[in-house]
């Protein structure tokens, strides 16, 4: 064997040494190398250079790789490439493999490292670190040209052992300023005795190491500080707790807090929330919760069972005695309305009386027993009843009567007495107690108007209840005829809405009149107590109001028809009068200035009673008709009206009514009776009365029997004045068929009419008495009153002269009427 070994030793050496007669070119030699390749003699793969004269595998380069990193420890695959000669996309391809055998080395960001590089990097780290007690990762990173993690990353595993130091916040510190740190730290929480923000105190902390350390100062970043701190509560070295990481409450802090709230709650027996978040506790339902168990949390407060019995029999003690409570009141003010409802819910004797109906909740907190509301139901009851709330003065509940009442207080009731024309007011119709009827008349609607007007100023305090510290003003002069136009666009609002019923805001007024304590805890917002139980006593006051106008209902219904039948009555007696009386106008026609007078006066004499009866009737017919209560009359005779008190009994008459009856006293205001009698045919035609027309055989008799009770008046007159005027409309039946009407001043020229129908000596005795009556009436005008006063004398005369005169001027149409 080793003689073959031998041979083949010598045969190769020959070979060797011998020249070859055909030499290969370097194209012939990789052709020859592809094509041991295709024949499978080369089973392995080979790399080109990049030369292109050389062949290396890829096991030998990844060699040349590792010896190449192992002599550099940080090697780029850039440089490897040059190094080997070998491209760079085989470089990278075996870059993969080399990490993979070699665990100790690691390829970042293009680069092959080894652990060794990492150990020599983290000794030079640990000498600069001693040398300056901090280095920053980010500069280190830098200087290595690598990531900041992968510094990190590096360095963690070498603390302690190699590099002899502690990591923080991306900070190389050393252990001896660690230690003088975290005693300032130390120092720094021991002190805080209130809640802190951990932030402002690291912030501290930097600015005084700076000031210590001076330019050379160490920077150090609050997450050190947190750290340091956080090992100090784990040890137990700093006492407290921390929340959110940065909310720092000392334990002195915490044990003051619960000494606080125990010492307030047990002297008051409740703590308000607010009070605990001014104390640093931000849960402060939980916390009270934990230490008081038997306590019971509200909305604002926090409160122990004591605080739920007093309130209790507070408000057992006020049902009993059938009255109300206000629960606010009795609770400490920092009680809220909310907190209130809460202990009422959980007191027995208002749940008790709430489930047996003895008792109402408003607003809240306001306890009122059923008793309590009873009678305030029932003194509303009455008020509308007494005061005629309900319809004739000043009422919310008919819009009709509202407006009729309202417009009451618009008007001017005074007017100057009429009784100062001459007392000689011919006809039949007497009229010697006009002054002190129309005295009483005023009086009476002067009183309606008042009560009208209170109830206009009730209605304008609740509509104005929110600036109740505003006072009103007191010209009422200015103000009433914008008040009487506000309220008509309210009554036709409220007429047009169909109620019937007393509104929420005039009960409020009402409750508050019964009740004041009412207005002074309303003050700021009514609607806390006096709109709910308004609104909750409405429907049982309207039911009380209800009954009671339909008991009224049946009672007026008598009354009503009644009412109709006697005006009716009156109404074709004083109409036919009134049309007798128009007759005797024709007389008159060519004297204007006298036309006008006599109807003036036949307006005022006959027609004005006859529309103050027809308004009285219609007025109280009204008033049966929606229920109302109207008192009976003492006298059957009407009052009579004023010109205001007219219009506002007109308005207050329902529908187109009310129209035709305000034309009706227009036209009594003026001077043309013909324009009256139209609208009061039309007045008379809307209420359903009828009207019977004058003919001939009603006028012969009307003239009968005014010329028999003329001449039985005559016949009895004692007064010369009064004589004249009766002796003057005897004389118009007997001579013209008329009924004449003529006041004092228009006497005269009656008498100069009859002229031409006397004889010249009856004429004569007529005028000459005229003018002697005249003359007494001047002189009783002239008249001082004094004894000595020669007037008294001239009017003694002058009266003994007329009552001489007497028997002659009375046998001028005594005769004539007893011969008929």
């Amino acid at each position: 064997m080793d003689d073959e070994l031998l041979e083949l030793q010598k045969q190769f050496e020959f070979a060797q040494q011998a020249k070859s007669s055909i030499r290969l070119s370097e194209r012939n030699v990789v052709e020859l190398v592809q094509k041991l390749q295709e024949l499978h003699i080369i089973d392995f793969d080979l790399l080109h250079t990049v030369s292109g004269k050389e062949y290396i595998t890829p096991e030998q380069l990844r060699n040349e790789m590792v010896a190449e990193v192992n002599k550099l420890g940080r090697v780029s695959l850039i440089d490897l490439a040059d190094a080997t000669g070998v491209d760079l996309y085989h470089v990278e391809k075996q870059a993969q493999q080399v990490i993979t055998d070699h665990p100790e080395m690691m390829l970042i960001q293009g680069e092959i490292m080894s652990e060794s590089y990492w150990d020599s990097v983290a000794e030079e780290t640990n000498e600069r670190l001693q040398e300056c007690s901090q280095i920053a990762l980010t500069e280190l990173a830098a200087q290595l040209n690598v990531g900041l993690e992968l510094v990190a990353s590096m360095l963690e595993p070498r603390l302690g052992t190699v590099v002899k130091g502690r990591l923080e916040g991306g900070q190389l510190y050393t252990p001896a300023y660690v230690a003088r740190v975290s005693a300032m730290v130390r120092g720094a929480a021991r002190g805080i005795t209130v809640p802190t923000n951990l932030s402002a105190l690291w912030s501290l902390l930097q600015q005084l190491l700076q000031e210590m350390d001076g330019t050379s100062g160490v920077a150090v970043d609050g997450s050190f500080f947190h750290s340091l701190f956080n090992g100090l509560v784990k040890e137990c070295e700093v006492l407290g707790s921390l929340r959110a990481g940065i909310h720092w409450t000392p334990a002195v802090f915490a044990v003051a807090q619960k000494e606080s709230v125990d010492s307030f709650f047990s002297q008051n027996s409740f703590v308000s929330y607010d009070v605990l978040h001014k104390l640093g506790i931000p849960q402060p339902i939980q916390f009270l919760q934990s230490r008081y168990p038997e306590g019971i949390p509200l909305v604002t407060t926090f409160v122990h069972p004591s605080m739920i019995e007093m309130l209790d029999a507070a408000i057992e003690d006020a049902l009993e005695r059938g009255s109300w409570s206000d629960s606010l009141s009795l609770l400490p003010p920092s009680f809220t309305p909310q907190d209130a409802s809460k202990m009422l819910s959980l007191c027995q004797s208002v749940q008790s009386a709430l489930k047996s109906n003895r008792a109402q909740i408003f607003g809240d907190f306001y306890v009122l027993s059923n008793s309590f509301m009873k009678d305030i139901c029932e003194h509303l009851v009455k008020e509308m009843e007494t005061l005629g709330v309900s319809g004739s003065s000043g009422s919310k509940m008919s819009g009709d009567s509202q407006v009729a009442n309202e417009a009451k207080v618009g008007q001017d009731l005074s007017r100057p007495n009429e009784s100062s024309e001459t007392a000689i007011e011919g006809g039949a119709i007497k009229h010697a107690d006009r002054g002190s009827k129309k005295k009483k008349g005023k009086s009476t609607v002067n009183a309606g108007a008042n009560v009208s007007e209170s109830a206009s100023d009730i209605q304008e305090q609740t509509s104005t209840k929110s600036k109740r510290n505003q006072r009103r003003s007191k010209d009422t002069s200015s103000s009433q005829m914008s008040d009487l136009k506000g309220s008509r666009k309210e009554s036709i609002k409220r007429k047009e809405d169909n109620l019937s019923s007393p509104s929420e805001d005039w009960i409020m007024q009402k409750i508050i009149t019964l009740v004041p304590d009412f207005e002074e805890q309303c003050m700021d917002d009514p609607e806390t107590i006096l709109r709910p139980l308004a609104n909750h006593l409405r429907p049982t006051i309207i039911a009380s109001w209800m009954e009671k106008k339909k008991a009224l209902f049946t009672e007026n219904a008598e009354r009503m028809k009644c009412l109709i039948d006697n005006l009716q009555k009156k109404l074709d007696e004083c109409f036919l009068n009134m049309q007798l009386y128009e007759k005797a106008l024709e007389l008159f026609e060519d004297d204007q200035s006298t036309s006008v007078v006599l109807r003036r006066h036949l307006l005022r004499t006959v027609a004005a009673p006859m529309v103050d009866m027809l308004l009285h009737n219609l007025d109280e017919y009204n008033k049966l008709k929606n229920g109302l209560e109207v008192e009976k009359a003492l006298n059957s005779e009407p009052v009579p009206l004023s010109s205001g008190d007219r219009t506002a009994i007109s308005k207050g008459l329902p529908g187109a009514l009310a129209k035709k009856a305000l034309a009706v006293v227009e036209a009594l205001e003026g001077k043309r009776v013909e324009t009256f009698m139209d609208a009061f045919k039309e007045v008379a035609e809307e209420s359903g009365l009828s009207l019977k027309k004058l003919d001939k055989k009603l006028e012969r008799t009307l003239l009968h029997s005014y010329r028999k009770e003329l001449t039985s008046e005559i016949s009895a007159e004692t007064d010369p004045v009064s004589l004249l005027a009766k002796i003057v409309s005897l004389l118009y039946i007997q001579i013209y068929h008329k009924a004449l009407q003529a006041p004092g001043r228009a006497i005269s020229v009656a008498i100069s009419q009859l002229k031409d129908k006397l004889d010249e000596s009856a004429f004569k005795i007529l005028t000459d008495y005229q003018t002697a009556t005249v003359t007494l009436l001047a002189l009783l005008a002239a008249a001082t009153g004094d004894e000595e006063d020669c007037t008294s004398d001239r009017i003694l005369s002058k009266r003994e002269l007329l009552e001489s005169q007497m028997p002659t001027l009375k046998s001028l149409v005594l005769s004539t009427s007893q011969s008929s």
